[in-house]
This record gives C-alpha cells, sequence and structure tokens, in this order.
C-alpha cells in the first residue's frame, strides 16, 4: 500500500492575482486501525472550516466565522450530504476491490471537488475528481461536459455519467454558480484571518557532521513562499541542494525545508552561503547564513555543554483524513485537461430545471448509484 499525505504544493511564486478556493475532500477506507471507515473535510484557501466523520454524524465548522458566514441551514445540508456519502461510498469501494479483481486489506476511495475564485478578474473554475488507492480513477472536464476515465476499470462509469444529462447539469450548477457564491461569503466573513501574513521561524538543522545542513521554516502564512540557498547574495545554488515540499502543520500555518550538500563547501567559504526565504506580500527576505555556531544538531555540544536535543523536522500533521492522495498534488487551475477536469468561466445555470439545488440529494445519489453500475 502507498502511504498517504495531504499535500499542498507551492503555487507560482510572484502571482499576482487573488485565487481564493473552496474545496472538500471525501475519504472512505477499509481495513484502517482507530480511524474513522468515512472522513468528510473542507477547506477554504487551504485553512480548515469543517469537519465530519462516520463516528460523529455531524458537520462541525471549525472558525465561527465560517458558521456564521454561510448559516446553520447550510451546516444541515452538508451533514445531510456527507450522511448520504458515507452509506454510497463504503459500498462503492467494494465494488471497486471487485472490479480491480482485490480481496481484503487496506483500501481508499476518495471524492475531491470545489471551486477556485479569483477575486481580481471575477473569474471561477470548478473541478470534479475520484481516486482509488492513491491514483486518478474519474475527473469532469466542465468545459467539455465529459468524464475522463484514467483507469480502464473506470470506463463503464465514464459511459453512465457522460449520458446522465441531469446530473451534469446539476453539478455545473454546483460548481460555477452555489460553490463560488459560499466561497465568497467565506472570503469576506473571514478575510483578516485569510489575508493575513505570518512569518516563519527558520533554523539551520544537522543531523550528523556529514550529512547535508538542513534550512528549515515553520510556521509562515500564507503557502506562496519560496526558499532556497543563495551564495554571495546575488545567485540562487543549484548543485547540491534538495527542495522539500511545502507541508501544512496542525495550527493552519505551513512549513517548508530546503538541504545544502556542505560536502561541495570548502569550509573557509560558509560565510558565502546564506538561506532565503520569501513570502508573497512581504517585501524584504529573511536569511540565515550558513554557520556552525547556529546549526542545531544531534551531535555538537551547545555552548553551555548541553548535548543539544534531537532534531526531527516535524512530521506533517494528517489533517482529517489519512490523507489525500498524490492525485491532488497540483492546483486544479494549473493542472493538465483529463487530470483534475478543465476550468469553466461560466456561471450560467441550466434553463431546464434540472439544475435546481433542492434537487441537489437526489442527483448525488444518482450520480453515486452509476458508479456500481
Amino acid at each position: 500500500m502507498n502511504t498517504f499525505i495531504f499535500v499542498f504544493l507551492l503555487s507560482t511564486p510572484g502571482v499576482t492575482a487573488v485565487l481564493h478556493t473552496l474545496r472538500y475532500f471525501h475519504t472512505s477506507s477499509s481495513d484502517v486501525p482507530n480511524f474513522p471507515e468515512f472522513v468528510a473535510v473542507g477547506y477554504v484557501d487551504d485553512v480548515q472550516m469543517g469537519h465530519y466523520d462516520s463516528n460523529t454524524k455531524r458537520v462541525v465548522p471549525k472558525k465561527d466565522w465560517v458558521k456564521d458566514a454561510v448559516g446553520e441551514e447550510y451546516v444541515e445540508r452538508l451533514t445531510a450530504r456527507a450522511m448520504n456519502n458515507q452509506l454510497q461510498f463504503k459500498a462503492h469501494l467494494e465494488i471497486l476491490r471487485q472490479r480491480f479483481n482485490q480481496s481484503g486489506g487496506v483500501h481508499t476511495f476518495q471524492r475531491m471537488y470545489g471551486c477556485e475564485w479569483d477575486d481580481e478578474t471575477g473569474e471561477v473554475y470548478g473541478y470534479h475528481q475520484f481516486g482509488y488507492d492513491g491514483e486518478d480513477f474519474i475527473s469532469l472536464n466542465l468545459k467539455e461536459k465529459i468524464w475522463i476515465a484514467a483507469k480502464q476499470q473506470a470506463f463503464i462509469t465514464k459511459l453512465e455519467w457522460d449520458n446522465n444529462k441531469a446530473m451534469m447539469s446539476y453539478r455545473k450548477y454546483f460548481l460555477t454558480q452555489e460553490c463560488p457564491e459560499v466561497l465568497k461569503k467565506i472570503v469576506k466573513a473571514g478575510r483578516s484571518f485569510l489575508m493575513r501574513t505570518d512569518l516563519p521561524s527558520i533554523q539551520l538543522l544537522q543531523r550528523t557532521p556529514s550529512s547535508p545542513v538542513t534550512c528549515h521554516a515553520t510556521g509562515f502564512y500564507p503557502r506562496y513562499a519560496e526558499m532556497f540557498w543563495r551564495k554571495d547574495q546575488e545567485e540562487k545554488v543549484l548543485e547540491g541542494v534538495d527542495h522539500g515540499e511545502i507541508l501544512p502543520n496542525h495550527d493552519g500555518s505551513f512549513q517548508m525545508s530546503v538541504d545544502l550538500n556542505i560536502s561541495l563547501i570548502r569550509a573557509e567559504d560558509w560565510s558565502r552561503y546564506d538561506c532565503v526565504f520569501q513570502i508573497k506580500g512581504v517585501e524584504e527576505d529573511l536569511t540565515v547564513t550558513l554557520d556552525k555556531s547556529v546549526i542545531l544538531s544531534n551531535w555538537r555540544k551547545s555552548d553551555g555543554g548541553v548535548v543539544a536535543a534531537v532534531v526531527v523536522v516535524p512530521v506533517l500533521v494528517l489533517v482529517a483524513v489519512v490523507g489525500f492522495v498524490t492525485w491532488n498534488k497540483c492546483s486544479p487551475a494549473r493542472c493538465p485537461s483529463g487530470f483534475t477536469g478543465s476550468h469553466t468561466s461560466d456561471t450560467s445555470s441550466s434553463s431546464t430545471g434540472e439544475s435546481d439545488p433542492n434537487k441537489e440529494t437526489s442527483e448525488e445519489q444518482r450520480e453515486m448509484m452509476t458508479l456500481s453500475s
């Protein structure tokens, strides 16, 4: 089994547009000890706004301003959706195990859907995708109104869903109208929290005298940040550098690291190297000079003669799910067509009446039932 981690990768630094996201993650799992068989979480701009699991059977808003923005009625609707999905996902997990000729063991069936809104251009993007055991299964191309089967076992589902015009009409309504409107309300209510800038604490770490020196930054927000090693305050160091991913902390902030292979550097040249941290919205860089006296390690004594504690980069906290699979590693607005589905800036609803939001429960049930065909 693959090890699942919930990751948010850095989007392109320097982007001037303010892109807000509302995303829902559903995970159904089998044979995972001490973990709910179904978990649903919602995120706005990478901040967890709500949580549901099969033990509590209740959507719980994580921020007061989120609940105030969407209202109790919307929370109840999300709870009803989650309870329905819990039952459906359990059945479909078994169906998919049969399709893939698998017996017991740990398996996951996951869905990610939501929308993005550019508050400068007004553009709206919607996406909806499913994954099984850490890989793409099927995803929506909303612009073309078709589903993309990533696995042979998903082709029968694609045929059913492509022919379900009512479900497609509802899906378009939700992704291009309801979801963006909810997102706008939440952003407005939580703007002071979502638009804040928190600077990180930065430390140099080293496991052994011959290990690379790790420059580790933690506690920063937002995630639009970059960190690199620089020589002589002029150029980025490319040789002997290993860039880590941006990972979420339990408190909603982020951490990242970048390693420097010191075996390639002469001792007298250490002071020529700096670790540089840059974050969107802050002009001044944060820098730490490569210096043995400031490196934390588990092998060298501090000035006071006490052995420093073992330094371990914090393990990524699994945020309310076993971990969202690797098929969510890129921003939906930047993934190639067929991976998460194409964008659409079309915010008009269908004139047939089939996209009535009051039909959402039945359409969700129809969508999920056809997966079992």
